[in-house]
Protein backbone atom coordinates (compact mmCIF):
# COMPACT_ATOMS: atom_id res chain seq x y z
CA UNK A 1 0.00 0.00 0.00
CA UNK A 2 2.84 2.58 0.15
CA UNK A 3 3.90 1.75 -2.94
CA UNK A 4 0.15 2.93 -4.32
CA UNK A 5 0.41 5.92 -1.86
CA UNK A 6 3.47 6.82 -3.45
CA UNK A 7 2.49 5.94 -7.18
CA UNK A 8 -0.31 8.76 -6.58
CA UNK A 9 1.96 11.22 -5.09
CA UNK A 10 4.20 11.36 -8.01
CA UNK A 11 1.41 11.35 -10.67
CA UNK A 12 -0.04 14.40 -8.74
CA UNK A 13 3.18 16.34 -8.81
CA UNK A 14 2.89 16.72 -12.84
CA UNK A 15 1.62 19.94 -13.55
CA UNK A 16 -0.63 19.15 -16.44
CA UNK A 17 -2.57 16.06 -15.02
CA UNK A 18 -0.88 13.42 -17.08
CA UNK A 19 1.29 11.16 -15.24
CA UNK A 20 5.25 11.51 -16.17
CA UNK A 21 6.25 9.49 -18.69
CA UNK A 22 9.22 7.55 -16.64
CA UNK A 23 7.79 6.93 -13.26
CA UNK A 24 10.34 6.09 -10.86
CA UNK A 25 10.16 5.44 -7.03
CA UNK A 26 13.10 4.90 -4.80
CA UNK A 27 13.05 1.31 -3.54
CA UNK A 28 10.81 -0.32 -6.35
CA UNK A 29 11.90 -1.71 -9.44
CA UNK A 30 10.03 -1.29 -12.74
CA UNK A 31 8.43 -4.26 -12.16
CA UNK A 32 7.16 -4.09 -9.15
CA UNK A 33 6.06 -0.32 -10.18
CA UNK A 34 4.72 -1.34 -13.96
CA UNK A 35 2.36 -4.33 -11.57
CA UNK A 36 1.21 -2.24 -9.14
CA UNK A 37 0.09 0.71 -11.96
CA UNK A 38 -1.43 -2.16 -14.18
CA UNK A 39 -4.02 -3.07 -10.92
CA UNK A 40 -4.61 0.13 -9.67
CA UNK A 41 -6.04 0.61 -12.96
CA UNK A 42 -8.18 -2.23 -12.29
CA UNK A 43 -9.16 -0.58 -8.99
CA UNK A 44 -10.10 2.48 -10.70
CA UNK A 45 -7.06 4.97 -9.22
CA UNK A 46 -5.61 5.27 -12.55
CA UNK A 47 -6.19 5.56 -16.20
CA UNK A 48 -3.69 3.20 -17.76
CA UNK A 49 -2.38 1.93 -20.80
CA UNK A 50 -1.85 -2.01 -20.50
CA UNK A 51 2.19 -2.30 -21.67
CA UNK A 52 2.31 -5.84 -20.79
CA UNK A 53 4.45 -8.75 -23.12
CA UNK A 54 4.51 -12.36 -23.07
CA UNK A 55 8.08 -11.81 -21.68
CA UNK A 56 7.07 -10.27 -18.97
CA UNK A 57 7.04 -12.11 -15.69
CA UNK A 58 3.84 -10.23 -14.40
CA UNK A 59 1.08 -7.63 -16.12
CA UNK A 60 2.38 -4.07 -16.37
CA UNK A 61 0.70 -0.99 -17.39
CA UNK A 62 1.69 2.59 -18.41
CA UNK A 63 -0.29 5.62 -15.69
CA UNK A 64 -1.83 7.79 -17.87
CA UNK A 65 -3.89 10.05 -15.32
CA UNK A 66 -5.30 9.88 -11.69
CA UNK A 67 -9.01 9.47 -12.04
CA UNK A 68 -11.46 11.08 -9.27
CA UNK A 69 -11.30 7.90 -7.26
CA UNK A 70 -7.60 7.91 -7.53
CA UNK A 71 -7.64 11.93 -6.22
CA UNK A 72 -10.54 11.20 -3.19
CA UNK A 73 -7.99 8.14 -2.17
CA UNK A 74 -4.74 10.46 -1.98
CA UNK A 75 -6.66 13.49 -0.24
CA UNK A 76 -7.28 10.99 2.57
CA UNK A 77 -4.06 9.55 2.40
CA UNK A 78 -1.82 12.38 1.93
CA UNK A 79 -1.05 13.23 5.59
CA UNK A 80 1.58 10.83 6.55
CA UNK A 81 1.06 10.73 10.42
CA UNK A 82 -2.75 9.72 9.33
CA UNK A 83 -1.46 7.18 6.27
CA UNK A 84 0.68 5.42 8.69
CA UNK A 85 -2.05 5.26 11.88
CA UNK A 86 -4.60 3.91 9.51
CA UNK A 87 -1.94 1.22 8.05
CA UNK A 88 -0.74 0.28 11.96
CA UNK A 89 -4.83 0.03 12.60
CA UNK A 90 -5.25 -2.40 9.46
CA UNK A 91 -2.03 -4.36 10.21
CA UNK A 92 -2.48 -4.53 14.59
CA UNK A 93 -6.40 -5.36 13.36
CA UNK A 94 -4.74 -8.59 11.51
CA UNK A 95 -7.07 -7.35 8.63
CA UNK A 96 -6.45 -8.06 5.10
CA UNK A 97 -4.93 -4.19 3.21
CA UNK A 98 -6.81 -3.70 0.61
CA UNK A 99 -7.75 -0.68 -1.18
CA UNK A 100 -11.32 -0.79 -0.12
CA UNK A 101 -10.51 -1.28 4.14
CA UNK A 102 -7.16 0.85 3.86
CA UNK A 103 -9.77 3.67 2.39
CA UNK A 104 -12.40 3.01 5.06
CA UNK A 105 -9.95 3.62 7.66
CA UNK A 106 -8.65 6.55 6.41
CA UNK A 107 -12.24 7.93 5.38
CA UNK A 108 -12.75 7.16 9.60
CA UNK A 109 -9.80 9.08 10.80
CA UNK A 110 -10.82 11.83 8.53
CA UNK A 111 -14.18 12.33 9.57
CA UNK A 112 -13.07 11.90 13.00
CA UNK A 113 -10.66 15.30 12.70
CA UNK A 114 -13.47 16.85 11.85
Amino acid sequence: MDLVRSILLAIEQCEHGHAPEDLKIEGFSEEQIGHHVYIMGQAGLLEVADATCLADPSPVAIPIAMTWDGHDFLELAREPSRWRLAVDKVTKAGAAMTIDIIKSVLLTLAQQAL
